[in-house]
């Protein structure tokens, strides 16, 4: 893979980075391959309004969009690279892993992920039968047939939060989390998955670079040096949950470790789930040491 810096078409004109050719980087980006409500080509035209250069479309437990977002990108001179984040399971608790640079047509990865994806569906109608339970019945049957016609992409919670305000039940998605749908809510489902080894594992095994998203949510700051020696490359240090503090103290934990930085916008589309593209993203320094190591785990 060649860095493709941006062509005049590649950002929005009038952007101030623009005329200085500095490269702006957003590694944490959702489509509707999953629970974002851009589609590639949105989310690929949103990125490039916004000055953004290198891109990830990071899908939970799908790499459904990484091609669309690729052929979007290079259109627009902008490079994208494969990206996901993965499910993994920490003592009952969602744990999100990172991908970056694997082969997304890698068999072993493909039978991964659709496990996944299937403990995903059973998760969705778990809940559904939950509020159902609580008095609040949503239109499940939409969500499962969508997944069951579209296997290889991913649905989540988000989806359900959705439904909950189509019914009248919430006023929007935080809402839905905050009081139903996250852990400790009534109708809060544990999720079946793999522990955050074998993610990194199955990362590796496809020839990409495995890090740790958003680490300030997962409390799991003690475990970060047994992931590293269990072969987690990288941390998320820049995300719109960390401030200046947080920053600082997973840079210096990265930095500790020897280990490489990611960083990105979160980006879903939904005014309560992360910023726009570019609203937070990896300083150009951290990317090219993550660019440079692209080939660590590449087959021969």
């Amino acid at each position: 893979m060649t860095l493709r810096l941006p062509t005049d078409g590649g950002v929005a004109q009038g952007h101030p980075e623009r005329s200085r050719g500095v490269t702006l980087v957003d590694l944490h980006l959702h489509t509707t391959a999953s629970d974002g409500r851009a589609t590639p080509a949105e989310l690929v035209a949103r990125a490039a309004a916004a000055g953004v250069t290198v891109i990830a479309a990071t899908d939970h437990d799908t790499t459904a969009g990484v091609a669309e977002v690729r052929a979007h990108a290079e259109r627009r001179g902008m490079l994208a690279i494969p990206g996901i984040e993965i499910t993994a399971i920490e003592n009952g608790r969602d744990l999100h892993m990172l991908g970056y640079f694997f082969d997304p047509a890698n068999p072993a990865l493909a039978e991964f992920l659709a496990a996944q994806r299937a403990t995903r569906v059973a998760r969705i109608a778990a809940i559904a039968g939950r509020l159902a339970s609580l008095g609040m019945p949503i239109d499940v049957e939409p969500i499962l047939a969508d997944a069951a016609r579209h296997t290889a992409q991913s649905i989540g919670r988000p989806k359900v939060a959705r439904a909950m305000i189509e019914a009248g039940y919430v006023a929007d998605t935080r809402q839905a989390f905050e009081m139903w749908l996250a852990r400790g809510c009534p109708a809060f489902v544990e999720r079946a998955g793999a522990v955050p080894e074998d993610v990194i594992a199955i990362v590796h095994s496809a020839g990409g670079l495995a890090s740790l998203a958003h680490p300030v949510r997962s409390d799991i700051d003690s475990r970060i040096a047994k992931l590293r020696d269990a072969g987690l490359d990288a941390i998320e240090v820049y995300h719109p949950d960390h401030d200046a503090i947080a920053v600082a103290r997973y840079e210096r934990v990265a930095r500790d470790l020897g280990m490489l930085v990611s960083g990105g916008s979160d980006f879903h589309g939904d005014p309560a789930h992360g910023m726009e593209p570019g609203g937070s993203t990896l300083p150009a320094r951290e990317w090219e040491r993550l660019y440079a190591e692209r080939h660590r785990y590449a087959a021969g």
